[in-house]
C-alpha cells in the first residue's frame, strides 16, 4: 500500500509515517514528491493515483474531496481509499498528530484492507475517538 498525504497536510507527517511502516512494505508519500507535485489541483493528483487505483490510501485535512462535485466525482471513480482529518487537527502539533497517526495505523490500515476502493472516512482527534464513513 502507498499513503498520498495531500497539501492540507505537512510533509513531516509523510516521512514520519514513511519510516514507521517502511519495514511492512508500504510508504508514504507527500503530494509535493509525486510527479504532478505540489500545485496540482485536486482533480489531477486524483487522476494520478487512479493508475494504481486499489494501491493508495489517501490522507488529507480537506472536505471539499466529499464536497466538491468535480473532486467527489473523480475521487468515486479513481476507487480510491481515504481518511480526512478532523477540523480539530488544524490546531495541533505536528508532532502530536503524528503520534496520533502512529497510534490509529492498525485500524487505519485494518479498515483499508477491509473496505477497500472508493471510501472516505473522518479520522477524529484522539486515541479513542470512532473512525466514521462519510458520504460519497
Amino acid at each position: 500500500m502507498k499513503v498520498l498525504f495531500d497539501n492540507c497536510t505537512s510533509p513531516v507527517l509523510a516521512s514520519t509515517l514513511n519510516g514507521f511502516i517502511e519495514h511492512l512494505g508500504h510508504s508514504a508519500h507527500h503530494l509535493k514528491d509525486l510527479p504532478c507535485g505540489r500545485n496540482a489541483d485536486d482533480v489531477e493528483w486524483i487522476a494520478l493515483l487512479a493508475q494504481e487505483s486499489g494501491t493508495w490510501m489517501v490522507i488529507t485535512g480537506d472536505y471539499r474531496i466529499q464536497r466538491n462535485k468535480a473532486e467527489r466525482a473523480a475521487y468515486r471513480q479513481a476507487k480510491l481509499f481515504g481518511f480526512v482529518l478532523a477540523p480539530a487537527y488544524q490546531k495541533t502539533p505536528t508532532h502530536q498528530i503524528a503520534s496520533l497517526l502512529l497510534w490509529r495505523w492498525p485500524e487505519m490500515e485494518k479498515l483499508f484492507e477491509l473496505v477497500g476502493g472508493a471510501a472516505l472516512h473522518e479520522l477524529p482527534i484522539g486515541r479513542s475517538g470512532k473512525i466514521r464513513p462519510l458520504p460519497l
